[in-house]
């Protein structure tokens, strides 16, 4: 550990947002972490390849207070700008569904990447590194921190908020970006758990946990067309981690299990020619078997579909187009992928990150509000407002 006490820039938090703020900052710049290794939800992102961005990235694909906070830094710092640094280090990536890149090999291709590029440009990396006290002396920010049992006293005249928020506490997420902004002024917005699964506290999936199908589900008016699978807790998969950011508590979220086709037509035509087939066997060409078993405690799928009169079809069909299910909750911050809200754009400059009433000051990341969907664009934020605050600093010293 350096013996050195005073930095140009101290960043704490050393994940995707925070390393690639260091490694663009310029001039003496320490990085802290809590963790044994840096990037470490990177390291287990995307199945273990790391969603490291969206080709499609656009100020859209982001919920925030302040819809148009992100348009600068996503601007100025694109996904193809990550991309080239990617191809520069010759990792090779690939697009799996709606413009999502992973890596060929691993995640921790990306955090290589990221930790050759912070020796580049001279960083220092501290981890398992505790953060006992903040506070400002009138001239720099004072940070105590603990490592190796002994306590230090560093300085800075940059601090960089990049702790993240409250997802996967077991990973050591914890509100520390938050407790600072509060203590410096800097309002915090309320938080919740965002891309996270559903539960049902009647268990009314586990027979068919496993089973996956095609849907669009809808909720707080935004509608996903994507995967959901039923677990023994509820519903998951990309189409119910995708609304669960736009739902709220006691709110029905509404399924429709034909999103691309049209069931009464194709039932009414088989009728005619297979009319002496049960209702559920049809139904089971559609649909998972698993699937059509469990609706059938629910809902009436008895008799054969020469049994069936337009009306009774097209009642059903219409019930399966919009399935209405009242989650109990979420599973919450211990497997959301983001959390919701944050530090309060009102008080942090779109271009620079910087806190517009604390100098030197900087927010990045997702200890801030600015949440992206699910596939890759959240790492894509960490990259563009990592990017535009070490920009920001570096250019105080031009």
């Amino acid at each position: 550990m350096s013996t050195q006490t005073h930095w140009d820039s101290i960043i704490l938090g050393a994940g995707a947002a925070g390393m690639m703020c260091a490694a663009h900052t310029g001039g003496s710049t320490l990085l802290l972490d809590h963790a044994k290794a840096p990037g470490e939800k990177i390291r287990i992102s995307g199945g273990g390849r790391c969603n490291f961005t969206n080709m499609y990235a656009g100020p859209e694909n982001f919920l925030s207070g302040n819809p148009h906070f992100c348009k600068s830094a996503l601007s100025r710092y694109t996904q193809w700008d990550f991309i080239d640094m990617v191809a520069r280090h010759g990792i090779a990536y690939h697009e799996k569904t709606l413009g999502q890149l992973f890596c060929d090999n691993s995640a921790k291709d990306i955090i290589a990447m990221l930790r050759a590029e912070l020796t580049q440009t001279g960083v220092e990396l501290w981890l398992e590194t505790q953060i006992a006290n903040v506070t400002h002396d009138g001239s720099n920010f004072a940070i105590e921190v603990e490592k190796n049992g002994q306590r230090q006293k560093l300085s800075c005249a940059n601090l960089v908020l990049a702790t993240g928020g409250k997802s996967i506490p077991k990973m050591g997420a914890t509100g520390l970006a938050y407790d600072i902004a509060l203590q410096f002024g800097l309002p915090v917005t309320d938080t919740r758990a965002g891309l996270v699964p559903f539960t049902f506290s009647d268990g009314r999936f586990k027979a068919i946990s496993g089973v996956a199908h095609p849907v669009r589900a809808t909720a707080g008016g935004a509608s996903f067309e994507e995967a959901a699978l039923f677990t023994h807790r509820g519903l998951s998969g990309p189409a119910m981690l995708q609304i669960s950011s736009y739902w709220r508590e006691s709110q029905p979220i509404a399924i429709n299990l034909f999103p691309d086709s049209n069931p009464f037509e194709t039932l009414r035509k088989r009728r005619q020619a297979q009319g002496r087939r049960n209702l559920t066997t049809e139904l089971a060409t559609l649909l998972p078997a698993r699937l059509v078993d469990h609706l059938s405690e629910t809902m009436d799928l008895s008799g054969n579909l020469a049994d069936q009169s337009d009306s009774t079809l097209e009642t059903l069909c219409s019930t399966l187009q919009n399935w209405q299910l009242t989650p109990s909750g979420t599973e919450g911050y211990r497997t959301a992928e983001v959390t919701l809200g944050g530090i309060d754009t009102d008080g942090l400059s779109s271009k620079t990150m910087e806190a517009k009433h604390v100098p030197g000051l900087y927010v990045i990341g997702e200890a801030m509000d600015v949440t992206g969907w699910l596939g890759g664009f959240n790492f894509q934020w960490a990259w563009s407002s990592g990017w535009a605050a070490g920009q920001a600093i570096a250019a105080k010293r031009a």
